[in-house]
């Protein structure tokens, strides 16, 4: 069966790899038979609709899944198109409530040309009372413009299947959560990235540049146990009583934290073995945060230093020594523990820079274990700088 996604207009590279991850998740073949970055209506290929409400129920980047009932340039060959494929539909809505909306991209249509659109569809046959609260069927004509054109390119109408979980970036809204920094990754990105990941209940998911959470709490909401470390002890310790315990604690998801402790990828007490379905990281990129590894700037040792008695690394305010870190030198960090750490068939996440500070363009990070699925990309846009993530 074919079906009509409505996808948000946004992070246009992370919206089929999403569809994509989702199916690999819930084990369903899906082919897509219309996509384009330019538009946000997608046509798949399902086998049925079980399969459409299961990839609904965790996308992030669509707003709603809809059983495609016609597709055409114009409005006679969408009414063509429909009497072809669904006519035999019909008498199964014929006394059903209903209701229809016109959605419109790079358009608007008034409340009286919408009227004028749906009024000749009557030949469906749906005697039921029209509703607009609570219907027990939902239709709704899809609109799909060029910028400035009059006339849509194309057309389709769509029974309504499922909804999305669209809702969690406003649940998990930074402004919102007690305990953030300016590294805070925000609530959509982290979601999406969760879901590429493959998170989900029974698995294990690590980050180790946990900063103040935004990942664990992602993939924790799809029901994943979730861990993190950071190099910066007091990223991990938070402050004022707030840290991402508190975060897990407002959203009700303390259960699904492990814990988090102070470690850098290159002094991890972790034992080498396959231990996490999935790493997902957003690592210094040595812009904002500045790259360090744990150890002096000259490889030596350096003395115990005692306050009052006691060794000084063993305060709770105590900040280790650090020397710099070159980027390339994290990135093969990054994978040769994924390599190590990783199940089979377990994902890492990982965000990077598309470019250096001098502006040379950063290749895809390679791995002989590892095989790259996706590649995401996301642009700013006050400033000509991109991430992206693999």
């Amino acid at each position: 069966m074919d079906y009509i996604i409505r996808l948000v207009q946004i992070h246009e590279t992370f919206r089929k790899p999403e569809i994509q991850a989702l199916a690999v998740l819930a084990n369903i073949n899906v082919e897509f038979l219309v996509y384009s970055e330019y538009s946000p209506y997608c046509i798949v290929r399902l086998r049925d609709e079980a399969a459409a409400r299961a990839l609904a129920g965790r996308s992030i980047l669509s707003q709603g899944f809809y059983e495609l009932w016609g597709s055409g340039t114009n409005y006679e060959e969408l009414h063509q198109n429909i009497r072809r494929r669904t006519s035999s539909k019909w008498p199964e809505y014929s006394t059903c409530s209903f209701k229809f909306d016109v959605d419109t991209y790079q358009n608007k249509r008034s409340e009286a040309e919408q009227h004028k659109l749906i009024e000749p569809f009557h030949y469906l046959g749906f005697n039921g009372p029209v509703k607009m609260r609570n219907a027990d069927q939902k239709f709704c004509i899809f609109e799909d413009y060029e910028f400035g054109a009059k006339q849509p390119k194309q057309v389709h109408m769509g029974r309504w299947v499922a909804g999305t979980d669209r809702d969690a970036v406003y649940h998990y809204s930074l402004k919102q959560r007690k305990y953030i920094s300016t590294t805070s990754m925000d609530s959509e990105l982290a979601l999406v990235t969760a879901n590429l990941t493959l998170a989900g209940p029974g698995k294990v998911f690590y980050d180790p540049f946990v900063g103040t959470g935004s990942f664990p709490i992602a993939c924790s909401h799809f029901g994943a146990m979730s861990l993190g470390s950071d190099i910066d002890g007091r990223s991990v310790r938070g402050k004022k009583n707030r840290n991402i315990v508190t975060n897990f604690q407002q959203y009700g998801m303390l259960d699904w934290y492990l814990d988090g402790f102070i470690s850098d990828l290159t002094h991890s007490p972790l034992r080498s073995t396959r231990l996490f379905d999935g790493i997902i990281c957003d690592p210094p990129y040595g812009v904002r945060e500045g790259l360090k590894t744990l150890g002096s700037r000259d490889g030596g040792g350096k003395k115990i230093v005692f306050i009052d008695g006691e060794a000084a690394h063993l305060h709770d305010e105590y900040i280790p020594p650090k020397r710099p870190y070159s980027f390339d030198a994290m990135l093969d960090d990054i994978l040769n523990f994924a390599a190590i750490s990783l199940v089979d068939e377990g994902r890492l996440s990982l965000w990077m820079p598309t470019a250096n500070d001098e502006e040379v363009e950063l290749g895809i990070p390679m791995h002989p274990c590892l095989e790259v699925v996706s590649v995401c990309v996301q642009a700013f846009n006050k400033c000509e700088w991109t991430r992206k993530l693999k």
